[in-house]
């Protein structure tokens, strides 16, 4: 047996060389770009959150087993690769020892003759064999050549995923050929449990002694072999994910990658704008020598399994967008540029001609590696991230190149400019006057039939407040959305919940230009509302508009403005819990509801707001197929309530088609953003006679209220022209 021992270390010898090289290499590349210490800080303070990711995402696989059947194959394959550690290193003690003593007779110390331990092996290695079966008819099912953009693996690599199928099968039966020859031959450790490898032993008993001595040799350096080529293939493909998916849930962001926007940073470090030395031309990712490590973890990690492009909203709307393409894109040409993002400047002037003549290339352009119109069709839904099992933070990235977009190349789409401009010039986007957003004050004060007092603050909080409702732009100046703030305005008044108003000293939360790109605008308007809320002495707010919630819950913390913030369905859920409202009256109608993106995925805000309409009598809820965490957008996030849609299917026509799926009477939701974008399509279904009249768009809060007062549905607002 000394041949294959040193036929055995030789090949191991030379596949580690290989592979060390490749390894290092991605890592000369990666830390080529700015820091990261935001991440290894958090993951320094937050261990056991770290381990709990470990175990959950990682080992639990949560995420993959989603769904399901694609979930239970690759748990198991996942796991073959850990338990099949431990044949591995059998293998190479076996290796070792027939070379030393000529009897490959190697056993694990202490456990190595456990047959629960041979049971497990040969278990484990024949439910990899299953899944491997059951990827490729997963595969064969949704190729791209049958259903083209509809396949979740289009765009992928498709060879290199076929190439590891074919290399996991050959791990598996040459593991089965040497441990059946040598239970022959008396050298298998286990004298039972291992079944699939006894069974592998009956076929090849009959070819006697000698031939399952050779057999066992011959299968020992075929398994090893295999790996260690199966090694190589893998630090030098999509595959790499093995090795890197663990890193990658180590250092994204906790909960999850949804929520916040992440601060700008010029190598590793927060950019203030105040500073008189800010370098302008750095401002967000202009090539990718602006990525990160965690960016290229992100690269290395993504999986092509094309999870996130089923459920983004832009590609299924027949937009350019891929969520998975957007990652690859960038990871193929960092590749490509590889020796000029790890060169010196001395260096880089000496660098081959094919190199130098790709960096000409810009990383977003109408012939850069990004088009503007993939980076454009973001709504920052987060059904990418959500849905991305090696969690990858596909919105952190599209949101750094357009801050480099917004704010150094000045280059964006034209009606948002306007959106701009009176951010700047007003406080809000659509340009009114700041004294506008009292008119819904005037409103209530001046019904007929019980008119209600708003408290406006007046420099300080009201001592006898517990909350400051923050109106928000849409909730005070559109005309649709003022329903929704008079309704929850009502309802607090009816519980009993003391609250006041900031009126026209509220200025727009910055949610827009944040995710348009414009990071310094939202700088300045989320500074002015900080002052505002500290010197008025605010602590607790509630708010109806989940971008604002988000904006002021998660946002502005970075800013130091700290508040105990809850979105409007929380709050309005707790109060009906206590008694303190009660909705009597039956509304019989049949209601499905949209889940808006920033309040569910981003806030994990799913049951509350179902809460209240199962306690509303009579009201008959339906799911739409997609709810809750894969939720479609209504096409407004990202900035897109201010951008013309001019590409493939509108968004807001494929959820209200989705949502008329369910014959609903009303249509549900807790945005003002959802409940301008879906009322505009259902308007246009009407139009066209695809939808009944009767059929509106309402917030929870209205169902509530006229549950409560008795009050018939309200006739609808007529748009007021503010999304586009």
């Amino acid at each position: 047996m000394l041949w294959v021992a040193v036929i055995g270390l030789v090949m191991t010898a030379v596949a580690v060389t290989l592979a060390a090289r490749r390894v290092l290499f991605l890592y000369n590349l990666a830390t080529a770009g700015p820091p990261a210490p935001e991440r290894i800080e958090y993951a320094r303070n937050n261990v056991g959150a770290e381990i709990k990711a470990q175990l959950v995402e990682v080992f639990g696989q949560k995420k993959l087993l989603k769904w399901t059947p694609s979930g239970t194959a690759h748990f198991f394959v996942m796991w073959a690769f850990f338990i099949l550690a431990t044949v591995y290193l059998e293998a190479y003690g076996a290796l070792i020892q027939g070379g030393v003593t000529g009897r490959p007779d190697f056993h694990i110390p202490l456990i190595g003759t456990w047959p629960v331990l041979g049971f497990l092996q040969d278990f484990i290695a024949v439910a990899a064999l299953i899944g491997l079966v059951a990827f490729t008819v997963i595969r064969i099912k949704n190729s791209p050549k049958k259903l083209g953009r509809r396949s979740r693996f289009s765009g992928s690599h498709l060879g290199g995923a076929w190439l590891v199928l074919f290399m996991i099968f050959n791990v598996i039966w040459t593991m089965f050929l040497f441990r059946g020859a040598a239970f022959n031959t008396g050298n298998l450790p286990y004298a039972s449990g291992a079944f699939a490898s006894e069974a592998t032993a009956a076929l090849l008993r009959p070819l006697g002694t000698t031939a399952n001595e050779v057999l066992e040799g011959v299968g020992l350096l075929l398994h090893i072999g295999v790996m260690l080529v199966f090694l190589v293939i893998v630090v030098n493909s999509k595959h790499l994910h093995i090795f890197t998916a663990p890193l990658n849930v180590m250092f994204s962001r906790r909960p999850d990658g949804n929520g916040p926007a992440q601060p700008l940073r010029i190598d590793g470090k927060v950019v203030d704008f105040e500073d008189e030395d800010l370098d302008g031309d750095r401002l967000g990712r202009g090539s990718l020598k602006d990525v990160s490590w965690k960016g290229f973890l992100d690269f290395y990690t993504c999986t092509e399994c094309g999870r996130c492009q089923s459920q983004c909203p832009a590609w299924n709307t027949d937009k350019p967008l891929s969520p998975k393409m957007l990652i690859l894109d960038q990871r193929d040409h960092a590749f490509k540029i590889a020796p000029y993002l790890m060169a010196t400047e001395e260096q880089r002037a000496d660098l081959h001609e094919d190199v130098l003549a790709l960096l000409d290339k810009p990383l977003v352009g109408e012939d850069g590696v990004i088009h503007p119109d993939v980076l454009w069709s973001c709504t920052n839904c987060g059904a990418c991230v959500e849905q991305c099992p090696v969690d990858i933070e596909h919105i952190d990235h599209i949101l750094d190149m357009r801050r480099y977009q917004a704010m150094v190349e000045s280059n964006f789409p034209t009606e948002a400019g306007v959106m701009v401009r009176n951010l700047e010039n007003k406080g809000n986007p659509w340009g009114m006057s700041e004294m506008k957003r009292a008119d819904w004050i005037e409103e209530l004060a001046s019904r007929e039939d019980d008119p209600i007092e708003i408290q406006l603050v007046d420099e300080k909080m009201p001592e006898d407040t517990e909350y400051l409702f923050w109106v928000g732009c849409a909730g005070a100046l559109e005309d649709r959305a003022k329903k929704t703030t008079k309704a929850v305005a009502e309802l607090l008044h009816v519980a009993g919940v003391k609250f006041a108003v900031l009126g026209p000293m509220e200025a727009c939360s910055g949610d827009p230009a944040r995710r348009l790109g414009m990071e310094y605008l939202f700088d300045m308007l989320a500074k002015q509302n900080i002052e505002t809320l500290n010197e008025a002495g605010v602590k607790k707010i509630v708010a109806t508009c989940p971008h604002c919630f988000n904006t002021l819950a998660n946002e502005y913390p970075q800013l130091g403005g700290t508040f105990e913030v809850v979105h409007h369905t929380q709050l309005l859920a707790r109060l009906v819990d206590e008694g303190r409202l009660v909705p009597v009256t039956p509304i019989d109608e049949k209601i499905t509801y949209h889940d808006p993106c920033f309040l569910g995925r981003h806030n994990k805000v799913y049951s509350q707001p179902r809460d209240i309409m199962a306690k509303v009598p009579g009201v008959r809820t339906q799911e739409m197929h997609r709810h809750k965490d894969r939720g479609f957008c209504c096409g407004a996030g990202g900035a897109r309530m201010w951008m013309e849609e001019r590409l493939g299917k509108r968004i807001n026509t494929e959820r209200v088609d989705e949502a008329l799926t369910t014959d609903p009477d009303t249509i549900s939701t807790a945005c003002p953003f959802c409940l301008v974008m879906l009322g505009d399509s259902i308007n246009e279904k009407k139009n066209a006679g695809e939808a009944k009249e009767s059929l509106e768009v309402v917030d929870v809060s209205q169902l509530l209220i006229r549950s409560i007062k008795g009050q018939p549905a309200e006739p609808p607002a007529e748009p007021a022209g503010t999304a586009v």
